[in-house]
């Protein structure tokens, strides 16, 4: 599908610096830009590529400076990763969706499959399950007893959804991703010097407008529900355990993990590899630096990086004390050898 930079202008509403009847049909980087690509620019360093890229469009933040001229039609707009966000939400919608069930596929009798759906190849759907419309559940992926899975949702190969979970609409998980594998509880058995295994009868509730990364695993209650709430973003290799509550529009990087019964509150951001440990509270825009340890309860409206979590300031001011250990520990042990000599010579 093709667009004119006059048509992409009036979209973003943006101005043109160029031949407004120039033709895209499809996106690329800047730097590795072709002929009938769009591509953006918001960050000034990246400037000199306007004059060689072979982009046909290029949307430019209007705070910038273009000092040589460009080989490309210029759209300027007032935030270019927002419009090229928006331009590539509509390139996807408009991609055909797969529809039809392969015959490969098992579903049981006893399931509820809606209008529209899609059904790969060796995916297996078990009794009691209900598909919502506009499903899209691609190969080998497995969806146990009774799962609820509501409209418009993306399952990509090899998910495993256990028995009992409930998803909302517009949500998408991908592949090799666990929702409802039990909770990671057991309880030490003296008479038999071993564990013994606690049931997890609880489920995952997942609502609408959730993303959940490849092979991030979310974790059945015990009791209950672990719940994740409407419009939460999961990177890979998440870990939520048993009984969390994570809230609305939270987004965690790779490698978080989150112990069991912990609450979050919404709009936290955690980068990557944040760990924060069982039954606390985390409260609302929590921003939580890379590798960041939590130990106990944090209050709302907070930045914070490091273990135990500080402000970034006194954080970094820490670090450059720590590297400086050695040189000071050697400086402390002779100051105190000075002082013992003092001593023996009063």
């Amino acid at each position: 599908m093709e667009f004119t930079a006059k048509q992409i202008a009036q979209l973003v509403q943006g101005t043109i610096d160029g031949d407004e009847n120039a033709v895209v049909n499809t996106f690329a980087k800047i730097e590795e830009g072709k002929k009938g690509a769009i591509s953006f620019l918001a960050n000034e360093k990246y400037t000199h590529y306007l004059a060689d890229t072979e982009c046909s469009v290029v949307l430019v933040d209007e705070s910038i400076k273009v000092e040589k001229p460009a080989k490309a039609t210029l759209i300027r707009v007032k935030n270019a990763r927002d419009c090229v966000a928006k331009l590539l939400q509509m390139y996807e919608s408009m991609k055909p969706k797969k529809q039809g069930v392969d015959s490969l596929a098992f579903i049981s009798p006893k399931a509820k499959i809606g209008n529209n759906v899609y059904i790969g190849a060796f995916a297996y759907i078990a009794d009691g399950v209900e598909i919502g419309d506009g499903c899209q559940i691609y190969p080998h992926a497995t969806i146990m007893e009774n799962v609820k899975l509501g409209s418009n949702c993306i399952i990509y190969p090899n998910v495993s959804i256990y028995h009992d979970c409930k998803l909302g609409n517009n949500n998408i998980i991908h592949s090799g991703s666990v929702i409802g594998a039990d909770g990671f509880g057991f309880a030490p058995n003296p008479e038999t010097n071993s564990y013994d295994k606690i049931p997890q009868i609880g489920i995952v509730t997942i609502e609408d407008d959730v993303e959940i990364g490849a092979n991030t695993c979310i974790d059945r209650s015990t009791m209950g529900s672990t719940y994740i709430r409407k419009g939460v973003k999961l990177d890979n290799l998440v870990q939520i355990a048993h009984n969390n509550d994570i809230g609305e529009n939270t987004v965690m990087s790779a490698q978080v993990g989150i112990a069991g019964s912990t609450k979050v509150g919404q709009w936290c951001m955690f980068g990557g590899q944040v760990g924060i440990s069982g039954h606390i509270t985390i409260g609302d825009k929590v921003f939580l630096g890379a590798q960041s340890g939590v130990p106990s309860s944090l209050e709302s409206n907070q930045s914070l990086i490091g273990t135990p979590p500080m402000e970034s300031r006194p954080y970094f001011r820490s670090q450059a004390i720590f590297q400086r250990l050695p040189e000071m520990y050697k400086q402390l042990n002779a100051l105190q050898k000075e002082i013992e000599e003092l001593k023996k010579n009063k």
